[in-house]
């Protein structure tokens, strides 16, 4: 069964950092993404990398996040700094395979106080 584990939200205060991972138990992942939901909202994208490396994020997260991937690993990461109370939210890794399967995490949960 595949699987993408999440691990490292957590509770923070505004202007501080945290760092998600994600690990994946397959390989040949085309597009790498981290997704985050707020509470009665529809989930949204957050930064999305690419097996060659390029890179997009949403608006709201650009120049504080970089997401980044090891694929010798199967990892992909998204570094959150300046966090803002506006970042609290479930958030969700996502992997699209080569042949276009889409598979999810479960969700891990971000908390950034005022």
């Amino acid at each position: 069964q595949v699987q993408l584990v999440e691990s490292g939200g957590g509770w923070v205060q505004a202007g501080g950092s945290l760092r998600l991972s994600c690990a994946a138990s397959i390989s040949d992942i085309d597009t790498m993404a981290w997704y985050r939901q707020h509470p009665g909202k529809q989930r949204e994208l957050v930064a999305a990398i690419t097996s060659l490396g390029s890179a997009k994020y949403a608006d709201s997260v650009k120049g504080r996040f970089t997401i980044s991937r090891d694929d010798a690993k199967n990892m992909v990461y998204l570094q959150m700094n300046s966090l803002k109370p506006e970042d609290t939210a479930v958030y969700y890794c996502n992997a699209i395979e080569v042949h276009g399967i889409v598979y999810w995490g479960q969700g891990t949960q971000v908390t950034v106080s005022s």
